[in-house]
């Protein structure tokens, strides 16, 4: 899919002073420009952007129902209260309640919980579930990464004597559930409006960690749980969660973890490598996610609590059979998904069904249709005589807006911006299918969405050098929020190009004007990257690197598009 180029929006050109801003804070001018192109224009908030200390939280009675919540916690638990926690089963919710158990056993208290089957159970609370905890006698229960808009399920809890305290990060709907104490970045004022779930809990706990009688832990031995569920919730990558998630991969590198270094182990890297939003985001949590989808989150949970590695291991390896066998369920649900969009593409949004479809899978499937298409798409399936579907969107539509104004025809929906999750009568498909046509063309207009890559300026070869690399690498983690930089070269000159693996381009390009002749790659592009292109002047938008494949550094090009010079 052709990209066009346009440079990264910033709301205002960056002043004069970014050279002398450069010198106080002992990095390069081009270091400084990204920073403002990336919303920071102050020299206080770079500095703290450059590094990000834990001392630069907030104040934990900044946000919103936080303390009220944790009061309510401490007061139960230390009546002798009976607690569960009630998590949700990808990996935020994953994270967030192990999170919540290792801390409360770490302080003396037994915590029991509960992860919903996605195929018995679906997502957030039941009242079946509610029920048979109270059977077992719970009393005490916490909500993590869900329960926002669980209004008969806590009112239900309630009845049935349980004092309840809702955290989520979820938008709520018009009332908030009345549970005893909530607590959620979307309802108020808040430092960081995009925390995830299991940020949401780390802050609770924290507070809960001072409230309780006895000695206070150290509460930055879970920023591990917090930078995996962070980075695979796909929120914003900036200011409070950029401060977690930076200091959260440095215990993701250590691994002290016994689950974390299987896991890692299991993922094809070393138990103690350092590891980068990216790593992550693709490596650890997919094994993660993959047992929520195939409905066995329990087992993500218990590797995560793993006493020791023996234990851990097996539970690792078991996780690496179910993300291999996701992937093969996810490849056959896209190429059907694909055949079929094909026949929608006079649509401005595609709702794609088969009734067969993995519900599990249908979300990673719903984001490989955009990326092919570039066009919000909702894929649908058959689940308990109702139809379940996961949606994904593009940079421009609000896809949680967009539903609100389909809303009609759903027995429910909820989720971000981004992505959500809704459910449907089978007769309100075809309907649908209009119906969201229809709200992207209200958000969006009537032309279709075409793909387009912000660069941040051109980059010449003669000016990269490991100096630049390692200030870039100062940038990181990179995600949402925090768009990892892209450069448009000037014309260079293909002088090789071969595939490696099964279909990634290795380039070498030489920029005639100065000389310099540098490799770079790009993944999975032989299709898009003929032979014939080898001795032609092209321009590529990419992003530099340093290669440490084998223990040698070198600098490596990661190439995002290319167009002939």
């Amino acid at each position: 899919m052709a990209l066009s180029w346009i440079p990264r929006p910033n709301g205002s050109e960056a002043p004069d002073s970014m050279s002398e801003w450069a010198e106080r804070l002992s990095v390069t001018p081009l270091v400084t420009r990204l920073l403002w192109q990336r919303g920071l224009h102050e020299l206080q908030d770079m500095d703290i952007f450059l590094s990000p200390g834990l001392k630069h939280l907030a104040q934990l009675d900044e946000f919103p129902g936080l303390m009220e919540a944790a009061q309510v916690l401490a007061d139960g638990l230390i009546a002798g209260r009976s607690f569960a926690v009630w998590g949700d089963y990808d990996v935020d919710g994953v994270t967030a309640t192990a999170l919540v158990t290792d801390f409360l056993t770490r302080r003396g208290y037994t915590a029991r919980h509960h992860l919903p089957n996605r195929f018995n159970e679906g997502y957030g609370l039941n009242i079946e579930g509610i029920e048979e905890l109270a059977a077992q006698g719970v009393d005490l229960l916490l909500t993590v990464d869900c329960g926002i808009t669980s209004m008969n399920e806590v009112a239900r809890a309630r009845e049935l004597g349980m004092t309840v305290v809702v955290s989520d990060h979820h938008l709520p709907g018009p009332e908030l559930p009345p549970a005893h104490a909530v607590v959620d970045p979307r309802v108020g004022e808040c430092p960081c409006p995009d925390l995830a779930g299991v940020g949401v809990a780390f802050l609770l706990v924290a507070a809960l960690n001072r409230m309780l009688p006895g000695d206070p832990i150290d509460i930055r031995q879970f920023l591990d749980l917090v930078a995996l569920g962070t980075i695979a919730d796909v929120v914003k990558l900036k200011g409070q969660n950029r401060i977690l998630v930076k200091n959260g991969l440095l215990l993701l590198g250590e691994a002290r973890r016994p689950g974390i270094a299987a896991l890692k182990e299991a993922s094809g890297f070393a138990p103690t490598a350092a590891l980068g939003a990216g790593q992550v985001g693709f490596g650890l949590a997919p094994r993660i996610n993959a047992a929520g989808r195939m409905g066995e989150a329990e087992n993500a949970l218990n590797l995560l609590l793993a006493p020791d590695y023996e234990t851990a291991r097996p539970l690792a390896a078991k996780l690496d059979t179910l993300n291999t066998e996701r992937r093969s369920t996810e490849d056959t649900i896209l190429k059907e998904a694909l055949a079929q969009a094909e026949t929608q593409l006079s649509r401005l949004g595609l709702v794609l069904y088969s009734p067969g479809w993995h519900s599990g899978i249908i979300g990673i499937v719903a984001s490989r249709v955009v990326e092919a298409h570039y066009r919000p798409t909702l894929i649908i399936t058959t689940e308990n005589g109702h139809l379940k579907g996961s949606g994904r969107s593009t940079r421009e539509f609000d896809l949680h807006g967009g539903l609100e104004a389909c809303s009609h025809l759903l027995l429910g929906f909820g989720g971000h911006r981004q992505a959500a999750g809704l459910s449907l009568a089978p007769e309100n498909l075809e309907p649908l299918r209009d119906a969201f046509h229809a709200a992207v063309a209200a958000q969006c207009g009537d032309t279709p969405l075409t793909p387009s890559l912000y660069v941040d300026g051109e980059l010449s070869f003669a000016d990269i050098d490991f100096i630049l690399l390692k200030e870039l690498e100062m940038l990181q983690p990179f995600g949402p929020g925090n768009a990892e930089p892209v450069f448009a070269s000037a014309p260079v000159r293909v002088r090789q190009r071969r595939i490696f693996g099964k279909n990634h381009v290795k380039l070498e390009l030489v920029d005639e004007a100065s000389g310099v002749s540098l490799n770079a790659k790009a993944w999975r592009q032989a299709e898009n990257m003929p032979p014939s292109m080898q001795g032609q002047r092209i321009r590529i938008a990419f992003t530099p690197k340093i290669d440490r494949y084998q223990g040698s550094a070198s600098i490596d090009l990661q190439i995002k598009d290319w167009k002939l010079a």
